[in-house]
């Protein structure tokens, strides 16, 4: 076989993984920021999250390998379902810079989540060049938040953020 077929092999394989994560996160993703009011000065945290049951952990650790970042935690959300929440999680301002926000600009969503997205992307933005830790940053980020993922916004107390962070011990 010549390389040249297992390299249009591999790029064939791996527009698929791409399309199958951007189909994915529209259905099952979100991206989320909240600001935590602290003792000291307020913290912006953003979130790319993705969410299964835990019987799709497969699923979840596929997207955490092509990313080569992030963690896969239990979910906090205590509702109807018949089985664990697990949800593949990347916080890292940089992670979110130099991996996610370029894969979502290149795999566009085809749901509301792309306005989400965009919005996202400008808070991070934001973040990058340290816009976010001045008062008037951070009104501009506490406003963006209001519109996104159709839902009121919440600032968090740091008690509260240290819950939604625990990580998942999996075998």
């Amino acid at each position: 076989m010549s390389k040249n077929a297992s390299s249009a092999d591999n790029q064939q394989e791996r527009l698929r993984i791409e399309g199958w994560i951007s189909g994915f996160v529209d259905g099952e993703g979100c991206f989320t920021v909240s600001i935590i009011r602290g003792k000291y000065s307020p913290q912006v945290f953003p979130e790319f999250v993705v969410s299964q049951g835990e019987k799709s952990y497969a699923a979840l650790r596929r997207i955490e390998k092509f990313f080569k970042c992030g963690h896969i935690n239990l979910n906090s959300r205590h509702d109807n379902h018949h089985e664990q929440m697990l949800k593949y999680c990347v916080r890292s301002t940089h992670d979110l810079n130099d991996k996610i926000i370029p894969f979502f600009e290149k795999n566009k969503l085809k749901t509301y989540k792309q306005k989400d997205f965009q919005i996202f992307k400008k808070i991070i933005k934001m973040m990058v060049v340290r816009r976010h830790k001045t008062e008037k940053g951070l009104s501009k980020v506490e406003s963006l938040i209001q519109s996104m993922n159709r839902r009121k916004y919440k600032s968090l107390k740091s008690s509260e953020a240290i819950r939604r962070t625990r990580p998942l011990a999996l075998k």
